[in-house]
């Protein structure tokens, strides 16, 4: 189990982008946009310098949702890997069957 502080860190990282993120590519639009006038696009950089780091999107790690662990992660069932085998050998997950050959 994942510390409880890393987890709410996480969570927090995820409400930020969610209030943030039209902010954010407005203003990166500007930013990376060649054909707007430089004292615009250099506002719009120092504006985005204002808005929270950890609204970015690359700042959110992918954590299982049973356990909070970090590494091991399948995106398609949102679970580490340990908890996954744990769950679909009790049957848990639908459509996930054990190999045997």
């Amino acid at each position: 189990m994942a510390k409880t502080s890393s987890i709410l860190k996480n969570e927090h990282r995820r409400d930020l982008n969610r209030r943030f993120k039209a902010r954010r590519s407005k203003l990166k639009a500007i930013v990376m946009d060649k054909n707007v006038a430089p004292e615009e696009r250099f506002n719009a950089s120092l504006k985005l310098a204002e808005v929270p780091r950890n609204s970015a999107r690359c700042r959110i790690r992918n954590r299982c949702e049973i356990t909070g662990r970090p590494r091991g992660f399948y995106r398609k069932f949102n679970m580490s890997r340990i908890a996954l085998r744990e769950f679909a050998n009790n049957g848990l997950v639908p459509g996930v069957t054990k190999a045997s050959w």
